[in-house]
């Protein structure tokens, strides 16, 4: 069947689909954001809230969290935190955005806390797909080349 052959190729070259949660109190960034990765195929639910996302996170184990830091009801840093501490080696990929907090110190806190990237806003759309992009080629076990 040539048919065959040539439709597994664009299978296996499609991205996967990823479970993204976008935390951001600001509504028009979670918003660009949401619809960005959506664009990209990827399944996104939005929270405005850091006291949300432990609920979201619980309900559709997400793959990566996009966090603010500065949000109400419960930082990105605490956040960040609590998802490190419960879910341990199966945590998600987790970004941190940040308008307010632009230091360098500000980023090793992050890291420390469990951040695995930091992104000032606003954000460039390219970088954060590049990191989104180059976790679904580590989970489905790519080399990790040619970005």
């Amino acid at each position: 069947m040539p048919g065959f052959e040539s439709t597994l190729g664009i299978v296996a070259s499609k991205p996967m689909p990823l479970r993204v949660l976008v935390a951001d109190d600001d509504r028009d960034t979670a918003n660009v954001l949401a619809a960005l990765l959506r664009d990209e195929g990827h399944d996104v639910h939005t929270a405005l809230r850091g006291d949300e996302v432990s609920e979201i996170d619980r309900l559709i184990r997400p793959d990566i969290v996009i966090l603010d830091i500065n949000m109400p009801g419960m930082s990105g840093y605490a956040v960040a935190c609590e998802l490190r501490e419960r879910r341990g080696p199966l945590a998600p990929l987790l970004i941190a955005l940040s308008g307010s907090w632009k230091e360098r110190a500000d980023q090793r806190v992050a890291e420390q806390l469990g951040f695995d990237h930091y992104l000032l806003k606003p954000c460039e759309p390219a970088r954060l797909l590049a990191l989104v992009n180059a976790f679904g080629r580590r989970a489905r076990g790519e080399a990790s080349g040619g970005q």
